[in-house]
């Protein structure tokens, strides 16, 4: 691996790649630690650290961010409003007849719906900047500090719409340095900027783990979590590699005088085709009853209720309910991002068939029947995976914004797999040997 890293340095291009992607990465880190206008920054790091020795609410936000979001920096926003554009052009793809025509187009038509991406960041930037703003300055962002209240001391609407349009600013700018490395760089700009916000964290929240503890129990239980961690990694790489090929054969066709077709192929069908999705859409849900509880500050049967099951992470009904989000969003995702029939109207099209299955209906209706049964062992392994930290903390009584979660290593995983595999196939270009030999 360390002769592939060497020669991948010694390709001129390659390495201008790499150097290009560690400068992007470099000034993105830089921006994290610029604080917006409007902000007492001394009064951010003293909440800062009392939230450290807490639960936060916004801790996921602020994973995705790099730390940025409880900072109150130009980057707090991070990636999360590209993110949440992402899924929900993807979505509306299924509904919207104009978009799935689009998508339909090849590259032009993905060239639109990635400029219409771009618009619906900066206008969910500009409601996501505007909520942060409202919410440091009821002093929200930090329950329990007794600064909260303190970090913004302008009120004026001048003060509050220059730290929005910062904010807003900082996500395009984030868009756009993804955008670059993916164009200049090496892999996907967004992941590797998403891979590199939650890796930031893991120094400080792994040394945090050490020093909760006495000598001999902290340095067992910092162990003991770098195990789980390191088994987790080997089970998520493991799945994520996983696949059910169905084989399809092409009948041979004659155009002309030529032969097509007669070839052997098959549809990779992963265990786990939603990726991290469902497990974003399962945290994201669980946060919108400690949000409303949060900013009502009702204190009736239904709200003391809220907080003791909902809020910590650690209470039975939230685990129950995050685990069945995580199923039933597996499904749901994977049932509007891959169509049965489609697939087999384009094999049917071009003379494909699955060897013992008629094309057509028959084909659709296997299909279907080989993706649900792929798909429970997929759904549960992102519950387990999602749960497996959680319960660890509890046994330990480590802070619940450890960021050895289930979406910190099923993204660090993912990107790492894919960015290696595109350094692997570069070097092979130029029959160098790659990082998986």
């Amino acid at each position: 691996m360390l002769t592939a890293f060497a020669q991948a340095f010694k390709t001129p291009d390659l390495r201008k790649k790499l150097l290009f992607t560690l400068g992007i990465i470099v000034l993105y880190r830089m921006g994290t630690h610029v604080p917006i206008p409007g902000v007492s920054y001394k009064n951010v790091q003293i909440c800062v650290d009392q939230a450290q020795q807490g639960n936060s609410l916004f801790g996921l936000v602020n994973m995705f961010s790099g730390g940025a979001l409880l900072q109150i920096t130009i980057f707090a926003l991070g990636i999360m409003p590209y993110i949440t554009a992402s899924i929900i052009l993807q979505l509306l793809t299924v509904v919207i007849p104009r978009l799935e025509a689009l998508k339909k187009e090849g590259q032009a038509g993905t060239a639109k719906i990635t400029q219409y991406t771009r618009y619906l960041t900066v206008a969910l930037a500009i409601l996501q900047g505007t909520g942060l703003v409202a919410t440091a300055r009821s002093g929200a962002l930090f329950s329990g500090c007794q600064v909260a209240s303190e970090i913004v001391p302008n009120r004026s609407i001048f003060t509050t719409i220059t730290m929005v349009i910062t904010m807003t600013a900082g996500t395009a700018a984030v868009m756009w340095l993804g955008e670059l490395i993916t164009d200049r760089g090496i892999g996907n700009g967004m992941s590797i900027l998403m891979f590199i916000s939650i890796a930031s964290s893991f120094p400080t929240s792994l040394w945090a783990i050490k020093k909760q503890g006495h000598l001999a129990q902290g340095w067992i239980e910092f162990s003991t979590v770098i195990l789980v961690g390191l088994v987790m990694v080997a089970l998520v790489v493991f799945v994520e590699q996983a696949q059910r090929r169905i084989p399809v054969q092409y009948a041979k066709r004659m155009i002309g005088r030529r032969s097509y077709g007669g070839t052997s192929t098959y549809i990779p069908l992963k265990v786990n085709q939603a990726g991290v999705i469902p497990v974003i859409f399962a945290s994201s849900l669980l946060y919108i009853p400690a949000l409303v509880v949060q900013f009502s500050n009702s204190t009736s049967g239904w709200a003391t209720w809220i907080k003791d099951n909902f809020v910590k992470g650690d209470h039975p009904y939230y685990i129950i309910s995050y685990f069945l989000l995580i199923v039933f969003f597996a499904f749901f995702y994977v049932a509007i991002s891959f169509n049965p029939e489609e697939v087999a109207d384009n094999m049917k099209k071009y003379g494909g068939f699955i060897p013992g299955i008629r094309a057509g209906r028959p084909t659709a209706e296997y299909l279907s029947y080989v993706l649900n049964r792929i798909t429970w062992p997929g759904s549960l392994y992102l519950g387990l995976i999602a749960l497996v930290p959680t319960m660890a903390l509890v046994i330990f009584g480590a802070n619940q914004s450890f960021p050895l979660g289930g979406t910190s290593i099923l993204i660090i995983v993912g990107v790492g797999l894919e960015t290696v595999k595109q350094i692997e196939s570069q070097l092979q270009q130029r029959n160098y040997e790659g990082f998986l030999r």
